[in-house]
């Protein structure tokens, strides 16, 4: 029987939605990482088919965590060995499931699991982030567990290839299990070394959603909520952490344009054409004094000079306001405490509006040997925004042509091809 439309809809939205709350929770159960996310993956399966026979559940979330937490259970159940280890695995006093009228029927309406425990994300995050594991394993493994995103969506987070990315995620997992990592958030001696991961991890769940990699959207909605949701947790376990001020200030400051950066027919609105007028005013205050507590410590951190960016172009009453060369001395800053080819293209595209348009192309020029940057569409976009400002058109074609062939995201593709296609009328350089 064909998934009709309504329910094929409901599945994917609880898959943005929910994916979290339900692997956090099946995973509390497994202990095993690779169990668990089979276990959602079936639970997910399943809806498509119980869904359709007997409705939607009023809480999607609840039903998909009970099912997979269910399937955990009886895989559990039929390995010999892990059934002498149950009884310590489950905890039924503090188990939300214990006493779930619908444990033994994965099918009815489950009681609202997982819903009332929200730190399982966070035992998830942890448990990623665990000091064994290489740091980049922990973002990416976070990203792909905590996120549900695939493969592909964190190879290109990354700017590796798919391979690469699947075997790194494997390895990571099969650390966690070898090495016996806890699944719980550490006692508070232990979160300064862990705090860093957790917060790279967070954000670049953001900027995974802020700009979607690859699809028809400009901006994951589901992604940017769950980093900001994730951001105040962290918030609330560490009021006192900087870096956690930092953070939470970046992605307030950076998301309170959200609403202006596509125009009504879809078309991508630089920050030079968004209507200030419409950024949520709220967002930025909250923002505007978190930088203030984060900037407090000396040296300041990274999230903390990065939000403290944020806030410039917050507090620009216009595009031809901006403080460029106070952009760019943060920029300078930033990139001798966190030397990243992304920062240091993002810095060369500030000198370009602090400098003008040839400072910015020597700038990006001075990146062209970075490995990492080689497949990276922004650079070939910058590039050729310069290249265009300064009238080299043949130029500024190929690089255009160079960042439409490197970006997957649909409304940049559509931009960038504009900007050529306009190229195109002007005729030869």
């Amino acid at each position: 029987m064909a998934t009709s439309p309504a329910v094929a809809a409901a599945v994917a939205d609880a898959h943005r939605r929910e994916w979290a709350f339900v692997l956090a929770a099946t995973a509390r159960v497994t202990r095993d990482l690779d169990l668990a996310e089979e276990c959602v993956q079936d639970a997910y399966a399943r809806a498509l088919t119980v869904w359709g026979e007997r409705g939607i559940p009023q809480r999607p979330g609840a039903w998909l965590t009970t099912t997979a937490r269910n399937r955990a259970l009886d895989a559990l159940r039929r390995d010999a060995t892990l059934r002498r280890s149950l009884p310590r695995l489950l905890d039924r006093s503090t188990d939300p499931a214990a006493d779930d009228p619908a444990a033994d029927d994965p099918g009815a309406e489950p009681s609202a699991a997982g819903e009332d425990f929200p730190d399982d994300r966070l035992r998830l995050i942890f448990t990623c982030c665990h000091p064994a594991l290489a740091e980049e394993a922990k973002v990416a493994l976070t990203l792909r567990l905590l996120c549900g995103l695939s493969t592909a969506e964190v190879a290109s987070a990354f700017l590796v290839g798919q391979p690469a990315m699947a075997a790194r995620i494997t390895r990571a997992k099969k650390k966690i299990a070898t090495a016996r990592i806890p699944y719980r958030v550490p006692p508070a001696d232990e979160l300064p070394e862990r705090i860093d991961a957790v917060l790279t991890v967070v954000h670049l769940l953001f900027t995974t959603g802020h700009t979607a990699p690859a699809g028809d959207e400009l901006v994951r909605r589901d992604l940017v909520e769950r980093a900001l949701d994730l951001a105040r947790m962290l918030r609330t376990l560490l009021p006192g952490d900087a870096g956690v001020a930092g953070l939470l200030a970046l992605i307030l400051l950076t998301d309170a344009r959200r609403e202006t950066r596509a125009a009504d027919d879809g078309r991508l609105l630089l920050l030079a054409e968004q209507d200030r007028r419409r950024w949520d005013r709220a967002e930025i205050a909250e923002g505007l004094a978190l930088v203030r507590e984060a900037l407090r410590p000396r040296p300041p951190g990274r999230f903390a000079l990065m939000a403290a960016i944020a806030a410039v172009h917050a507090e620009a009453p216009s595009w031809q306001a901006t403080d460029w060369h106070e952009v760019v001395a943060l920029y300078d800053l930033l990139v001798t405490i966190w030397p990243s080819p992304v920062v240091a293209l993002n810095r060369a595209v500030a000198v370009g509006f602090a400098d003008g348009p040839a400072a910015g192309l020597a700038a990006l020029d001075g990146l062209a040997a970075e490995p990492q940057l080689a497949g990276y569409g922004y650079l070939a976009a910058a590039r050729a925004d310069f290249l265009r400002r300064l009238d080299r058109t043949a130029e500024a074609r190929l690089a255009y042509e160079e960042a439409v062939m490197l970006t997957e995201n649909s409304v940049e593709r559509a931009f960038l091809s504009s900007r050529l296609r306009e190229l195109g009328s002007r005729g030869p350089a």
